[in-house]
């Protein structure tokens, strides 16, 4: 972890890795959390794969539904880690993305209450790295962490 470049989140997550793993490789579960509440997610593909695909649309009526995140996964450690990024597209062409390039790592680990889920995004420079804080990186991503747990954690219960 680079303070410069990298900005990072963690929670604890009262659910097992698998269902929190679930979450993010299922995409029903998926456009339940991904984004900040009220806005509403479609998914058009999520294929948890290195290689693969992630493609969202947003939306703040229900009706219209805009591009929000074109990307390609990375890395994928079943029930470990997941490594994304917008930088290049799910086509595998380079791009450049609104607001910020981006990596991101989510790696889980067991914990005695659940599930260890940490948040690492890497920046190419400390200007995007600043720019992400500031367009709210930590009440962004600090909010779809807590509709994953919450969603996890009844999962859970079930």
């Amino acid at each position: 972890m680079n303070p410069d470049l990298d900005l990072t989140l963690e929670r604890v997550i009262r659910a097992p890795r698998a269902v929190v793993w679930r979450a993010w490789t299922d995409p029903s579960r998926f456009a339940k959390w991904w984004l900040p509440a009220p806005t509403l997610c479609r998914v058009d593909r999520l294929e948890v794969r290195p290689g693969g695909g992630l493609v969202t649309r947003m939306s703040d009526d229900g009706v219209e539904f805009v591009p929000h995140m074109d990307a390609s996964f990375l890395v994928v450690d079943e029930l470990e880690r997941i490594v994304f990024t917008n930088a290049i597209d799910s086509g595998w062409r380079p791009t450049q993305p609104a607001p910020v390039p981006m990596t991101a790592e989510i790696t889980l680990s067991d914990h005695p209450d659940g599930t260890d889920y940490r948040i690492l995004l890497r920046h190419g420079d400390p200007a995007a790295r600043a720019r992400h804080e500031e367009l709210g990186f930590a009440d962004g991503w600090g909010s779809v962490t807590k509709q994953l747990a919450g969603l996890a954690e009844a999962e859970a219960v079930r």
